[in-house]
């Protein structure tokens, strides 16, 4: 089936770009190559986005919207941060200089938090999406993923956020430290709740424990599987008992691709906490959409 893009919506990452063509606010095709904004120099990236999407335009030229780390400094085009307290959006996208006759690319720009420092790219418009899909939403979002995200949002805005390293911890200890030989690839429920219940309790412990899991593996000949839990809860225990402040008697979201969202939805109900589950992939269009809305204001 052809296909004519009304406009193109894409999360370009740092390893992956993913795109869709968008009729309105509907997402009509999709399109995912390994293009990710690492593997390019600034003038690879019209003709990796062009190979990827080039046969939804027609006439031309198609508005492209694009989130994610093509907006960073090593990207197609640098798109300053913003300041919070800030809406997710609160300028418009930029426009990508010098694009052929085919594209006009605007990149979303991120947001930057001076004190304690830290940044976001591409998360922002998730944000956005989930507060134009629920009106006068406020609470607290949590955004898991290689770096978890956690937004407090009031009156329309990301008040303040704090980054974790939690995924990238657990893919660099299971797959380049000792627990390497330890850790499988399966999953055991409660060894993992049991362990964010251990963390949360005593957080201090974590490096301790995470010892334990090989030590465990030596002595026990534990389940590779129930190590893997056990790390994963270790790991987000440890960040559930830093970010306490931010979920504690707080309305919930978590946003994240249905396994790890659903991970974390499990840690934080175990503790009480209400949780309401957001896809990422329609949080991110319906951002894209709210960002492309910006240009036509």
């Amino acid at each position: 089936m052809s296909v004519n893009a009304e406009w193109i919506a894409v999360d370009w990452g740092t390893s992956c770009l993913r795109a869709w063509a968008m009729r309105g606010e509907t997402a009509v095709a999709e399109a995912v190559s390994g293009n990710g904004m690492s593997r390019l120099g600034r003038d690879g990236f019209e003709p990796a986005l062009l190979e990827l999407v080039g046969d939804w335009i027609g006439d031309g030229p198609v508005d492209v919207i694009a989130c994610g780390m093509v907006g960073a400094r090593q990207g197609w085009v640098e798109a300053p941060y913003s300041a919070v307290p800030a809406a997710p959006l609160p300028v418009p996208p930029v426009r990508v200089p010098d694009t052929g006759p085919r594209l006009r690319a605007y990149v979303v720009p991120g947001l930057k938090q001076v004190k304690p420092a830290d940044v976001m790219r591409g998360e922002e418009t998730q944000i956005a999406g989930l507060l134009a899909l629920n009106q006068n939403w406020d609470g607290v979002i949590c955004l898991p993923g290689t770096h978890t995200k956690w937004a407090q949002i009031s009156a329309g805005e990301v008040v303040s956020f704090r980054t974790f390293m939690t995924g990238e911890l657990f893919e660099l200890l299971g797959s380049q430290s000792v627990l390497r030989h330890s850790v499988g690839d399966g999953w055991d429920a409660d060894a993992f709740v049991e362990s964010v219940d251990d963390m949360l309790s005593k957080p201090e412990n974590l490096a301790s424990r995470l010892f334990g899991l090989r030590a465990q593996d030596l002595l026990e000949g534990q389940d590779p599987n129930l190590a893997r839990a056990r790390l994963s809860g270790l790991l987000i225990g440890a960040e559930l008992a830093a970010a306490r402040p931010y979920w504690l008697g707080q309305q919930l979201a978590v946003i994240g691709a249905p396994g790890i969202a659903e991970t974390y939805a499990t840690a934080l109900r175990q503790q009480g906490a209400f949780v309401t589950l957001a896809d990422a992939q329609d949080m991110t269009l319906a951002g894209l959409s709210a960002a492309r809305n910006l240009l036509e204001s």
